[in-house]
């Protein structure tokens, strides 16, 4: 096993995904493909599920984080396992609901969200719009109004939390672009405002703390804050939330020094502390709801590329080029995200050339790696990207006017493409 139970090496000397030699996959797909263990991803929503079921009870669900891999193919795996889903855009709205995705079970989020996307949401019949700010509340009450509709809604509300993750994946903390602050007093007023609202019917209470967390101190924390909230909203307001979304956000594990997460015992913990804080406060136990996307998706991927060129400059440093790069993975640019990258092709030989992995964009940041070690590639050699089932293909562009590659799922029925590769054809289809 190589990092994840997904990835492990064969008697060829080959890298495995969910079973599949990676280089017969390359070769019957072609590269840069993008692979999912779809036996893995089901797996892991039966661990949340049951995970909530054990510490949290009742009516609680996970809710299936669609920005981190959307797709039809995925919606349908996600619905099949009894999870909700958590739609960010009205494109991911539209995914879920073409795969026939129960539209009551998804919570509707965004920062931004326009006139046309709420009345999108509302004809859709979308379980919950978590409100972001003032002009979001007003618009939707406005637009209930018109459609006399009274949809359901959470309040997005800021705990002022620094998980001490990376600044661009911090979400909870007072500065932030998402949600209204508790420090500031600006939440009490926003949960006044709601109730006002004739048409709209308020359920309670989402946050976000942020993303890539590998321990539960960021969401205990969130827990105390959102649970004292919730008991001043009713001292204040009389009214008692029935439901409080604490959003996504547990880590994964990339390379070998991360450390591994324990979903079953974090979601205990978390249990142990809303009950805590419950009784603490004289409140109802709400129903709880989290958001895993990365942690559902991200271990089962694994992105396979073609070696091009190797170059090495005396002095230096070695560079391996590959067929894709920052179109079908933009992350080690944005985030200098690391990964573990495999020499496929020679996966059972020592990994004892350093080298930076480098795409086939005219850019010089396209880069995957700096401070990979391979099994010494030659022209041809696959190489493998691990771990790249989250913010990979949900991520990817065109630039350099270049493909998008195809998604294939791996099971015990075979290999399924679940999004076709991309032709030149298709980027020219819209140009007029």
């Amino acid at each position: 096993m190589l990092l994840h139970p997904s990835f492990d090496v064969n008697a060829a000397g080959h890298l495995t995904v969910a079973g599949f030699d990676a280089c017969e996959l390359a070769e019957q797909f072609g590269t840069p493909a993008y692979f999912l263990d779809e036996d893995a991803v089901r797996a892991q929503c039966r661990l949340y599920r049951e995970a909530f079921r054990e510490s949290f009870g009742g009516s609680s669900l996970p809710a299936y984080a669609g920005k981190a891999l959307c797709c039809k193919k995925i919606y349908s795996v996600i619905a099949e396992e009894g999870l909700a889903a958590d739609c960010v855009s009205p494109g991911e709205l539209h995914t879920a609901y073409k795969a026939g995705f129960p539209m009551e079970k998804v919570f509707f989020h965004g920062n931004n969200k326009t006139d046309e996307d709420l009345r999108y949401a509302l004809d859709l019949g979308v379980g919950h719009i978590v409100v972001d700010g003032w002009d979001e509340l007003c618009a939707l009450e406005k637009i209930a109004a018109e459609k006399d509709a009274r949809p359901r809604i959470l309040l997005r509300i800021t705990p002022g939390i620094d998980p001490h993750t990376h600044k661009k994946i911090v979400t909870g903390s007072v500065d932030s672009k998402f949600g209204v602050a508790v420090a500031t007093g600006q939440a009490f007023g926003f949960v006044r405002d709601a109730l006002g609202c004739s048409h709209l019917v308020l359920d309670g209470f989402h946050c976000h703390v942020g993303s890539q967390i590998f321990d539960t101190e960021p969401f205990e924390d969130a827990c105390d804050i959102m649970l004292a909230f919730i008991a001043k909203v009713r001292a204040d307001f009389g009214f008692e939330a029935k439901i409080l979304n604490l959003g996504g956000g547990f880590g994964v594990r990339y390379v070998e020094d991360d450390p591994e997460v324990d979903i079953r015992g974090n979601i205990a913990r978390l249990g142990a502390e809303i009950d805590r804080m419950c009784a603490l406060y004289g409140v109802e136990k709400p129903a709880v709801v989290m958001e895993p996307g990365r942690s559902i998706v991200a271990a089962a991927g694994c992105t396979l590329y073609t070696c091009g060129t190797v170059k090495s400059i005396p002095g230096f440093r070695n560079y391996v080029s590959v067929d894709g790069g920052m179109p079908d993975n933009p992350r080690y640019a944005l985030y200098q995200s690391r990964y573990t990258i495999v020499n496929a092709s020679r996966a059972s030989a020592p990994a004892d050339f350093p080298c930076t992995v480098a795409g086939r964009c005219c850019e010089s940041g396209d880069l995957l790696s700096e401070d990979a070690v391979l099994a010494e590639p030659k022209r041809g050699d696959i190489i493998a990207v691990l771990v790249t089932g989250a913010y990979n293909y949900s991520m990817a562009s065109n630039y350099n006017r270049i493909p998008r590659p195809p998604l294939v799922l791996l099971s015990k029925r075979g290999a399924e493409i679940a999004v076709r590769r991309e032709t030149y054809e298709d980027l020219t289809a819209l140009d007029l």
